[in-house]
């Protein structure tokens, strides 16, 4: 029985993902499966560079549209709900194989390289609910004693965690001893590959370092020009500033700024220098995955053709 296919574009923090993966949809008649985990809230627009709604998905329904191309998984909670790994997982599959019964091809677009795998490997992931007053606990270690300590109790428990977590992410680790918790297992052995679900074929957008760099300044800028600080200012009176989806960077540090901790421009150099760091992390992440390394949109088209049996264009 033939797998479905699904193309997986991914890459650092403003590689260029977006457009790309816009490109090829229309021309290859797809649908985008969002594969980040910061998209999925509702009005963090600015900070996390979602793509543009069409006018007309805010009338007509509650689909996502972006230049004429559905797109899935964003906009689908708040800010202040809790969406996990095998959540994702779930609703990611089911998007994906509802696209190829209508016909289209499916295009999971993201940085998320946790999200990605998870959908390439197949793990068996277990349905754990947050927990609020272990993670209450664990927060308050976080704040007495760093995130080092935190990871530092993970990898006692589960050595091999050491391969899976970001030592630097304080919410993947909590999330991970969280799980342990409730299972009474390690984290790792959540963590083995099962059967493929689809025929995969995954392309990387790079860029030249100093090129990257020199977009991610510029883009950070662009948002402080285009009212993210008023984002900010909106989404965290509304919801407060102890939410996990406020973890993101561009929120940190405007919440920083807005509490008078930072100036604006401390706060966008924080914000350009984070995100260059977490591009940094995302390519070591990303050595994880069977990756296609591409440069260009010609590049994608051909060898997106070529995987699903499509002709050349001046070929046959």
């Amino acid at each position: 029985m033939k797998l479905p296919k699904l193309i997986i574009i991914t890459g650092p923090t403003a590689s260029g993902k977006t457009a790309l993966s816009l490109k090829l949809a229309k021309k290859i008649h797809g649908e985008i499966i969002s594969a980040d985990s910061r998209q999925i809230y509702r009005g963090m627009d600015i900070g996390t560079a979602k793509p543009s709604r069409d006018q007309r998905s805010k009338i007509k329904d509650q689909n996502f549209y972006s230049k004429g191309i559905r797109h899935h998984l964003i906009d689908i909670r708040n800010p202040d709900q809790p969406y996990t790994l095998a959540e994702f997982k779930r609703d990611a599959i089911k998007a994906i194989n509802t696209i190829a019964k209508r016909g289209r091809v499916p295009f999971l677009v993201g940085g998320t390289a946790l999200y990605i795998w998870a959908i390439l490997e197949n793990p068996e992931i277990p349905e754990v609910k947050p927990n609020s007053k272990f993670r209450n606990l664990l927060e308050r270690q976080l704040q007495r004693h760093g995130v080092q300590y935190l990871y530092k109790k993970l990898i006692l428990k589960d050595p091999e965690a050491a391969c899976i977590i970001d030592p630097k992410n304080p919410r993947r680790i909590i999330r991970a001893l969280e799980i342990m918790h409730a299972t009474g297992k390690p984290f790792s052995d959540s963590r083995k590959k099962g059967a493929s679900l689809f025929d995969c074929m995954v392309l990387g957008m790079k860029l030249p370092p100093a090129k990257l760099k020199k977009i991610i300044k510029l883009r950070a800028a662009q948002q402080l020009r285009s009212n993210l600080i008023s984002e900010v200012r909106r989404l965290t009176k509304k919801y407060g500033i102890q939410r996990q989806a406020f973890d993101a960077i561009g929120y940190r540090e405007i919440i920083s700024h807005l509490n008078g901790q930072i100036s604006k421009a401390e706060a966008l150099k924080q914000i350009q220098n984070n995100t260059w760091h977490f591009a940094g992390r995302q390519m070591t992440w990303f050595k994880k995955l069977p990756i296609e390394w591409i440069k260009n949109y010609k590049q994608a088209e051909t060898k997106i053709k070529t995987h699903l049996f499509l002709p050349l264009e001046g070929g046959g």
